[in-house]
């Protein structure tokens, strides 16, 4: 496969995947974004946690949805993710989401 196989593989996979987030959003509560990935899901719970001095972050989702073009499935029931690296969450607000076509169109 040449670079510039692979180059347009990788972005038809990110246009399937932003057209499946777009359809799919709505059905979730939370964004969260970690260090590696990005997801959606309808609960969240995040702890701080402290080994030997060192602190990471715990997190917990369930009926998820995860961003990764490479995971064949995305939706799971639970997921743990253990991070030394900042955490974002972020509640949606269904009643005002409005996705606008984005850089992939519509």
């Amino acid at each position: 496969m040449s670079a510039e196989d692979l180059e347009k593989y990788e972005t038809d996979m990110e246009l399937s995947l932003y057209r499946e987030y777009r359809d799919i959003v709505s059905q979730f509560s939370y964004v969260v974004e970690t260090e590696r990935r990005f997801y959606l899901a309808n609960t969240v719970d995040v702890a701080v946690r402290n080994a030997d001095g060192e602190v990471y972050f715990e997190v917990r989702m369930s009926d998820a949805w995860v961003w990764d073009m490479y995971r064949p499935a995305r939706f799971v029931k639970n997921v743990r993710v253990v991070t030394f690296k900042d955490v974002n969450v972020e509640e949606l607000d269904k009643p005002d989401l409005r996705l606008e076509d984005g850089p992939f169109g519509g």
